[in-house]
């Protein structure tokens, strides 16, 4: 997962222009498209920060043809909550407004634990332990933001999951009692929301790390990020073993309903990937996919356009179980080698390149959900 990403995937300099083209209200019924695959998703980004509104509603529309009826939106407590009980809509109701428009249901990410780290959260609550967050106010957030958009039909507060309690594993009975606590007080409210947990399941399996997903296996799915890649970020997968990896979740997830929250094959030939082996990925994942519809609750490529190299992931995050610093070393297996590959990979997950051409992976994902329909 890109930590960086916001809710709005855009800059903020166009956030007020947008809403002028917002064309229904947040909190209104979600329309009904007879074309579009409810289970099939996109994550919908821009190439550039910098675009223009008649682009970023450019972009929605193109997302939408493609068949796809959902959407990733990644929403802060930071953004929405500033000041206690005070709740700052201005971003969230721009792009929840364009997927309404567009007739996308949402699954919404609210960063509770973002891999090894938690939060953001507001100045108000500072930098809480998992056991000192509260329960309470974090219902209450997550309530205000269900409530008011209709569009929201999954939450996941917890993302790369697995890196969290690798070396903390003490940590997961109070995340479980917090968990547990949330989804009892929001299912009550809204018995339509579905709410899990995510993983990244190349981590998963490159470090054994199945018994933290089994601890784990709470709400009413376990979702799952994948990229076939090793542990140093190059893709070392055929797309028919990648597919052996997606079955692998099944038992991953026990008696869950599986879905695949970020799922994607990077093309820069720079960490082994193409667009030849992003398209065959494609075949292979939608062959796996209608095998498998029953239990599967989504399906979420990351993403639609790549951005521009290097700038994926900044070198103060930590990356996985990785600390990326400024100036660290530049042998095999450091912090600057893994950062190196992990940007090539995201900026080149895209099924567009950043001047918009398209890749053969992305007529392919239109074919596949038009047999799926």
């Amino acid at each position: 997962m890109d930590k960086k990403i916001l809710g709005v995937a855009i800059g903020i300099g166009a956030v007020i222009a947008i809403i002028a083209i917002v064309l229904t209200s947040p909190g209104s019924e979600i329309s009904t498209n007879q074309n579009s695959n409810d289970k099939i998703g996109l994550v919908i980004n821009s190439p550039t920060q910098a675009v223009s509104l008649k682009q970023i509603d450019e972009i929605y529309t193109d997302a939408s043809s493609t068949g796809i009826g959902r959407s990733n939106v990644y929403l802060f407590w930071n953004v929405i909550e500033p000041q206690r009980g005070e709740f700052d809509w201005s971003q969230s109701d721009v792009i929840m407004g364009l997927n309404e428009k567009n007739d996308l249901n949402v699954t919404l990410f609210f960063s509770v634990i973002n891999g090894r780290s938690l939060g953001p959260f507001p100045d108000w609550i500072g930098n809480p332990s998992i056991n000192s967050i509260g329960e309470d106010r974090l219902v209450n957030v997550l309530d205000a933001i269900i409530s008011r958009y209709h569009i929201i039909d999954s939450v996941i507060i917890a993302g790369e999951t697995e890196s969290q309690f690798r070396y903390y594993e003490q940590n997961i009975p109070v995340y479980q009692e917090l968990f547990s606590g949330v989804y009892e007080k929001l299912k009550g409210k809204h018995p339509n929301v579905k709410f899990g947990n995510s993983f990244a399941l190349h981590q998963v399996l490159n470090k054994n790390l199945g018994h933290i997903v089994g601890n784990l296996t709470m709400g009413d799915f376990v979702a799952f990020s994948y990229f076939p890649v090793d542990s140093l970020n190059d893709i070392v997968k055929t797309p028919i073993q990648a597919t052996e990896d997606l079955r692998k979740t099944f038992d991953l997830a026990q008696d869950k309903k599986i879905a695949f929250f970020e799922i994607s094959w990077a093309t820069s030939d720079f960490i082994g990937g193409s667009d030849s082996s992003q398209k065959e990925f494609l075949e292979k994942l939608f062959e796996f996919y209608s095998e498998n519809d029953s239990e599967i609750e989504f399906l979420t490529w990351y993403r639609q356009y790549d951005k521009p190299e290097g700038t994926c992931v900044s070198a103060e995050q930590d990356i996985g179980d990785v600390s990326i610093e400024v100036g660290g070393g530049s042998g095999l297996g450091s912090s600057e080698f893994v950062l190196e590959r992990l940007n090539h990979y995201i900026c080149s997950s895209g099924l567009k390149d950043v001047n918009g051409n398209s890749k053969p992976g992305w007529n392919e994902l239109k074919n596949q959900i038009e047999i799926l329909n």
